[in-house]
């Protein structure tokens, strides 16, 4: 059997640790060609040595347009096109409306919204002359259902969620299919800072383990599959649509 994602192309934003590395390795394992993106240039360059020569190493912040414009042009360059836009790149500042800071809301709506929907739009013209193509979004189930001290990162990820059902709207005619997932507490470095930054880091782990009926925090490769099954034909007839993965989270 060809491989799932056989000539076609991806961009993956976070791609240098956590869910975007695990994405990453699983799309290229199904044949997906790559432009890997990241700040941290050291860590694509580790995730692209364990791809091999189907990735392209492209350093870029998100939430700055002429990264956006940088990035797209240099994957089409490169590669010949696009086919697949995985946007992960994100960031949580915990915090109540009260505690939150000014800077701290904007950097959280810069990079999770406007930086998602400025690469997003920037790569629509790419996928419509492909003749269609698959975004996913990463959100959160706490763009789904709020959380303490989440004010900024819960409603950045429902303005996720439904930025997803709009662009899926206005864009299925084109063949251009637009959905997210919504993970809960996932191990990677940013949930590591959170668990570690708690006055008892083992009760703060114990407590969200107990909060997923399967018993256990989620791992990154449990996301990557979806974001396999997303991108490939198989979902063809799949848009806007929210996905939880999230150990039963949402059961309870």
């Amino acid at each position: 059997m060809s491989p799932r994602l056989e000539n076609k192309i991806a961009i993956v934003t976070g791609a240098g640790s956590g869910i975007g590395r695990a994405c990453a390795l699983a799309l290229a394992r199904e044949g997906a060609r790559l432009s890997l993106v990241g700040r941290r240039k050291a860590q694509l360059d580790v995730v692209a040595r364990e791809i091999g020569n189907s990735a392209l190493v492209l350093p870029a912040d998100v939430s700055k347009k002429p990264d956006i414009d940088r990035i797209i042009e240099e994957t089409v360059a490169h590669w010949g096109g696009l086919n697949v836009l995985l946007n992960n790149a994100g960031v949580m500042r915990p915090g109540t409306a009260e505690q939150i800071t000014e800077q701290q809301w904007d950097e959280t709506f810069n990079l999770n919204v406007r930086g998602l929907w400025l690469l997003s739009r920037a790569a629509l013209p790419h996928l419509r002359k492909a003749g269609g193509g698959s975004i996913i979004n990463l959100a959160s189930v706490l763009g789904i259902n709020g959380a303490r001290n989440r004010a900024a990162y819960a409603a950045s990820k429902g303005a996720v969620v439904l930025l997803t059902k709009c662009m899926a709207i206005d864009h299925g005619h084109e063949k251009i299919r637009v959905n997210c997932i919504c993970p809960s507490f996932i191990e990677t470095e940013l949930t590591a800072a959170v668990i570690s930054q708690a006055p008892d880091p083992e009760a703060a782990r114990r407590e969200r383990t107990a909060l997923h009926p399967l018993g256990r925090l989620g791992r990154p490769e449990d996301i990557a599959g979806l974001a396999v099954y997303l991108a490939s034909n198989e979902s063809a007839w799949v848009t806007g649509t929210a996905f939880p993965v999230d150990g039963g989270y949402l059961a309870v």
